[in-house]
């Protein structure tokens, strides 16, 4: 089994990463149910319209929505315990990380020193379970925390704007 992932007493992981609550998962499925019944309903049209949409090959095209949306019915209930269980974050004086994904995993990292603007957003499915995300700005891009109790992704928010300035006040 990968150590990697392992999480001691304080909430870290072996190389010093936080990872997500365990609330975290109910959203992902919510937000993934979600999808599944808009997939539904979208592969229920093409059923019953499929003489119009398929027109000579009914046989086929119908085989193909259905193995499309069994793939992706898969993927909707495996993706969130993957993505769960191999998102961490870190923040340190310097910067920002963040190591995510299902199939591919990224690790991106931003230096507070190249930080344009923080904001902190709340849909309606993150709301429903009291998180928040972090979104950190700089002009090469963006790198976004995932998932955060809202108390955190304010903490975090408010720590990177105080860095932002005390940069800003030394350059003066």
């Amino acid at each position: 089994m990968n150590k990697d992932f392992d999480v001691d007493e304080e909430g870290l992981t072996i190389d010093g990463y936080h990872v997500l609550e365990p609330v975290s998962k109910k959203a992902m499925y919510l937000r993934n149910g979600i999808g599944f019944v808009i997939l539904a309903l979208v592969v229920a049209i093409i059923v019953v319209y499929r003489q119009d949409i398929f027109v000579e090959q009914v046989d086929l095209g119908m085989s193909a929505t259905m193995v499309v949306f069994v793939l992706l019915t898969v993927y909707l209930i495996v993706a969130p315990s993957v993505y769960y269980r191999r998102y961490r974050y870190r923040m340190d004086d310097d910067k920002v990380e963040v190591r995510k994904g299902i199939i591919t995993i990224t690790h991106d990292m931003v230096p507070i020193e190249r930080v344009h603007q923080v904001n902190v957003s709340r849909g309606p499915i993150n709301r429903r379970y009291g998180l928040a995300n972090v979104l950190v700005t700089t002009a090469g891009g963006t790198v976004s925390l995932n998932y955060l109790e809202e108390d955190l992704a304010e903490s975090i928010a408010t720590k990177l704007n105080e860095k932002i300035i005390e940069m800003l006040k030394k350059r003066d």
